[in-house]
């Protein structure tokens, strides 16, 4: 599993076919189509592209519809993205769920699990709105622990939209996707942690370290947390929305260009704040 991992996080696109195939090149591993088949479904991955059943639901659970397609992202707050990855250890794997705000790509909350039920990832949302900071949009994947009662409740009582990624389009969470990559690259793979502890103990390292101390391209080389927890919230929602220009329009409508694979998501970083003091963000690991 951690090899078809490698495979898929360098090349996203590529279905169990392929990966076969990359499996006998690279490391001379011999496996039927079906059993990468099933380790894919058991890791929660595919390859991108159009599928007629990409995500699945549990029956009886309501699909919100995509709400993000043309909208720009221009302050903090403005959306929230949850997703699932499967991380590999020494022996045995894990589950992490991670809460980030796309303006400043921010870290707010995770979760480890060793199971995929709904629990760890309504953890990581109380979490998240702990803080008392809440989005004016939450977009997640179709899968049941994002459907589940359990997880939109909290969303719809705040009055929080809820937007849900379109069938077989993973770029329509682009901004969490890429989170993904460089926690396996920078953290996970480098240090092939033994234990779901160890795995713990470093991702609360790495987060520390990534909200407060890695300067991100994607925003002109400043630090998220720097931009997520400078940035001035408005406590008048409406005046924010005024000063933004925004005033006549639903913000879930605005129509200016927000294209997933330009890579910047309508470079939201122009305007934002220059460095200053780093505070220190609070967070809540995943295991205990």
């Amino acid at each position: 599993m951690r090899k078809i991992d490698e495979i898929y996080t360098q090349r996203p696109y590529y279905g169990s076919r392929r990966i076969k195939v990359e499996l006998w090149r690279r490391f001379e591993l011999c496996v039927n189509r079906k059993r990468v088949q099933r380790l894919m479904r058991k890791m929660r991955i595919e390859g991108i592209g159009i599928s007629r059943n990409a995500s699945k639901g549990a029956p009886g659970h309501r699909v919100y519809p995509y709400l993000l397609r043309q909208v720009t992202i221009d302050y903090a707050d403005q959306v929230w993205s949850a997703d699932i990855t499967y991380l590999p250890m020494r022996r045995g794997f894990m589950y992490l769920v991670a809460i980030i705000d796309w303006f400043s790509r921010c870290v707010l909350s995770w979760r480890l699990s060793n199971t995929l039920d709904n629990s760890f990832c309504v953890a990581a949302l109380e979490d998240a709105l702990a803080a008392g900071r809440c989005p004016e949009i939450f977009n997640t994947d179709q899968g049941a622990q994002f459907t589940s009662e359990a997880f939109t409740a909290p969303l719809a009582d705040r009055g929080i939209a809820i937007s849900m990624d379109g069938r077989g389009r993973a770029l329509d969470n682009v901004f969490i996707e890429r989170l993904w990559r460089s926690v396996k690259y920078e953290c996970v793979y480098l240090h092939d942690h033994q234990s779901a502890f160890a795995l713990n103990a470093g991702l609360t390292e790495y987060f520390q370290f990534y909200n407060t101390d890695r300067p991100h391209q994607s925003l002109d080389y400043h630090i998220p947390g720097e931009i997520y927890l400078n940035q001035e919230q408005s406590t008048d929602d409406q005046s924010r929305r005024d000063s933004a220009g925004l005033a006549d329009r639903p913000t879930a409508l605005r129509r200016v260009t927000h294209d997933p694979f330009s890579g910047r998501g309508g470079q939201p970083c122009k305007e934002a704040p220059a460095p200053g003091k780093i505070h220190t963000l609070k967070l809540v690991a995943g295991c205990p």
